[in-house]
């Protein structure tokens, strides 16, 4: 169901269901569950620290947001663009601050995630409702399909990477590290921020916040916005996500040309994209090359499309959601 006070009343019993089942990932779902308690003490440190601890978390934000967009996302899963070892190795740094996973487990989900959109091979299928598109699906077991498509996949760009496999070495020890050790020490040793302060703002609070700006990705950019791309899709053109996940809100375009560096249709100028700027920067420097784009393919997609206006056919719409059907039903009723 989409995010609605149905959705929170429900829960109980969806975690009954799950308990029930034997489907619950007790291992996941107890760490995400202290990931929140962490975040939660930072919130009572954050009067107490220093406004550069404040404003170094504001900077791990966009950091290792870019870890995620530009890195694991833009780079490593849908390989839009080419970078040499020194911005592969950055990304990677960034990415372990972010510490959502592996690159190499991260970008193997994702690609799951595309093949098979809003299907039970899906790893946070979005049909399943906002809370589980959100965060739901950490705390069960992967649904086998799920399992299956991952298997069938290749991923020896990914096992050629140097990068990535010294990453999934040394994973998790190493992103819990620079997660939340690595900013307290700076913190601490810098301005002389008490490191227990740091550890919980810099460290925890950033990461639970940064966490659910990347899940707003798969929740709220799947259930709402405009579909001015591929009507038949569900993600959608959402700015609001896009300002929150350092620009990778632009959803409707991104699931139609995967391909697409920059995940949005426009620049800067016109849609926020700062992670875009970010690799258009690597570019001028030499540190990358090859940057695709979609742009072409639209714009032969668009000359269809008015071509079809003119001859009166009506644009198709994605089918309605489970949830959706049973409203309709109960209103008919």
């Amino acid at each position: 169901m989409d995010f609605s006070l149905k959705m929170w009343r429900d829960i109980p019993s969806v975690i009954s269901h799950h308990y029930k089942a034997g489907t619950i990932n007790w291992p996941m779902g107890i760490y995400i569950t202290l990931v929140h308690v962490v975040a939660a003490i930072g919130l009572t440190h954050v009067l107490d620290s220093d406004p550069k601890t404040i404003m170094f978390s504001f900077v791990l934000w966009w950091g290792s947001g870019l870890g995620i967009t530009a890195g694991v996302h833009r780079l490593w899963s849908h390989r839009s663009y080419e970078a040499n070892f020194m911005a592969r190795f950055f990304l990677m740094l960034m990415n372990s601050i972010a510490n959502q996973g592996s690159i190499y487990h991260w970008a193997r989900d994702h690609r799951v995630h595309h093949k098979y959109s809003e299907t039970d091979a899906d790893p946070h299928n979005a049909t399943r409702g906002f809370f589980f598109a959100h965060i739901g699906w950490l705390y069960v077991k992967k649904h086998e399909a799920i399992v299956k498509a991952g298997r069938e996949l290749n991923f020896d760009d990914l096992k050629r990477d140097p990068i990535v496999m010294f990453q999934k070495k040394l994973d998790p020890w190493f992103a819990l590290y620079m997660c939340y050790v690595m900013p307290a020490q700076v913190a601490h040793y810098l301005w002389g921020e008490d490191f227990w302060n740091a550890f919980f703002v810099a460290g925890g609070l950033r990461y639970c916040i940064v966490l659910h700006f990347t899940w707003l990705v798969n929740s709220a950019a799947h259930l709402y916005g405009d579909h001015p791309y591929d009507p038949l899709s569900y993600p959608a053109e959402n700015p609001i996500v896009s300002l929150c996940a350092v620009g990778e809100g632009w959803h409707n375009w991104h699931h139609k040309y995967p391909y697409d560096y920059a995940a949005s249709e426009h620049g800067w100028t016109s849609q926020f994209n700062p992670t875009k700027m970010f690799i258009d920067t690597l570019a001028y420097l030499g540190a990358v090359k090859g940057r695709k784009r979609a742009t072409g393919a639209w714009a032969m997609g668009m000359k269809r499309r008015k071509r079809e206006e003119k001859e009166g056919k009506v644009q198709p719409k994605a089918a309605p959601r489970p949830w959706e059907v049973k409203e309709f039903e109960v209103k008919r009723d």
